[in-house]
């Protein structure tokens, strides 16, 4: 008896947090009414570009959406920082370590770029 109380609160709580995370997706949805477009590089070129992982639960919950991140680039093309400014925290965080490894092309000044990068869960 007491083990199938266990198995049930555990049930229970991973459908609390299935839950939790999708009403978190949701309001960050609702919240980042801004349809993708690609990305907004201004004269940049990106010369190395890393694809972000895709977190295994929140595609499997198929949580999925477009973040944007504010991204400062150098002088010799390096990304200097990265801000999450839009969308779900989770995928904003996995798409800032990656766009931390891109490559831009050189220019004259430091520039401050918008990224919109989308997760679709059924790709």
């Amino acid at each position: 008896m007491q083990e199938v109380m266990e198995n049930s609160r555990g049930l229970t709580r991973g459908t609390r947090l299935a839950l939790t995370l999708l009403s978190v997706s949701a309001l960050t949805m609702a919240l980042l009414a801004v349809p993708a477009h690609g990305q907004t590089a201004g004269d940049r070129t990106i010369i190395t570009r890393v694809e972000p992982d895709y977190p295994d639960t929140l595609k499997r919950l198929y949580i999925g959406g477009t973040v944007r991140i504010e991204v400062v680039v150098t002088l010799d093309g390096t990304v200097e920082s990265t801000q999450l400014i839009g969308g779900n925290p989770i995928l904003g965080q996995t798409a800032m370590r990656a766009i931390k490894q891109w490559k831009y092309s050189r220019a004259k000044a430091k520039q401050t770029l918008i990224v919109k990068l989308e997760f679709d869960p059924h790709s």
